[in-house]
C-alpha cells in the first residue's frame, strides 16, 4: 500500500520525506488556505520535494470550469493531479480529463455507488471519506471495502485512496482492506512509528548498556 501525506504544510511535507516511506501527497483549498503565500507557489514547492502524485483541488460547479482549472493546475508541474468532486458536473469533468490525459482524483467519495460511477468515467484515483463517515455514526472502513471488492469485480484500474484518516486504525484498515493508497495526516503518520513498548525497551537496552560500558 501507498502512503500519501495528507497536507500542505512545507516543514510537514519536508520532515515527511526525510522517512522515505512518502509515495504522494494530497492538497484542497482548506490545507492550502492554512499556509502562508501563494498556493502555486506551495503546490510547485510541494511537488519539488515529492516525487509523486500530488492532488491539486478544482473550486469550479461546472465541468468546463473544472477542465479549465485543472490545466491551469498541470502547468505548476507534471505531478499535479487535479481533484474533482464526486458531483453530476465533476462525473462529466472526469471523462474530460481522462481525454486530454490528465490524471484525476474523485474527491469527497461518500457512497460505493459513486465510486463506481467515478470508476467508469475513468478517475485515476477515488478518495472515500472513511473519517467523516464515521463522525456521523456510520462505519466509514465499510465503503472502502466495498469499493475495493466492486474494483476488483470488474478489473477497474481505478485506485482507491483512503482519505479523511484519523487515527492509526484507519491506516491499519486501510491495509487489510487491500486499498491501494492511504493518504495520512502528519500527526498520524508520527503515530504509526511510535509505540510504548518500543520507548519502554530502547529505556532499558540504553540503561543496560551503560552498565555494560561501566564493566
Amino acid at each position: 500500500m501507498k502512503f500519501f501525506i495528507d497536507t500542505a504544510n512545507l516543514s510537514e511535507i519536508r520532515e515527511a520525506a526525510t522517512l522515505g516511506i512518502i509515495d504522494g501527497c494530497t492538497t484542497n483549498p482548506t490545507l492550502l488556505s492554512k499556509e502562508k503565500g501563494s498556493y502555486k507557489e506551495i503546490l510547485a514547492e510541494i511537488c519539488s520535494i515529492i516525487e509523486g502524485p500530488v492532488s491539486a483541488e478544482v473550486v469550479s460547479l461546472e465541468a468546463e470550469g473544472m477542465l479549465k482549472e485543472g490545466k491551469e493546475l498541470c502547468k505548476i508541474a507534471d505531478n499535479i493531479i487535479i481533484k474533482v468532486p464526486c458531483i453530476r458536473e465533476g462525473i462529466k469533468a472526469l471523462g474530460m480529463f481522462k481525454r486530454e490525459g490528465i490524471q484525476t482524483n474523485a474527491t469527497l467519495c461518500f457512497s460505493a455507488n459513486q465510486g463506481l460511477v467515478v470508476a467508469k468515467a475513468g478517475a485515476t484515483y477515488v478518495s472515500p471519506f472513511v473519517g467523516r463517515i464515521d463522525d456521523v455514526g456510520n462505519p466509514g472502513m465499510d465503503l472502502v471495502r466495498e469499493i475495493v471488492q466492486i474494483y476488483h469485480n470488474y478489473a477497474y484500474p481505478t485506485q482507491v485512496i483512503v482519505s479523511s484518516v484519523r487515527h492509526p486504525q484507519h491506516v491499519y484498515e486501510s491495509a487489510l482492506s487491500g486499498a491501494d493508497v492511504a493518504t495520512i495526516p502528519f500527526k498520524v503518520l508520527e503515530q504509526l512509528i511510535k509505540h510504548p513498548l518500543t520507548d519502554a525497551g530502547m529505556k532499558s537496552f540504553l540503561a543496560d548498556w551503560e552498565k555494560v560500558q561501566k564493566k
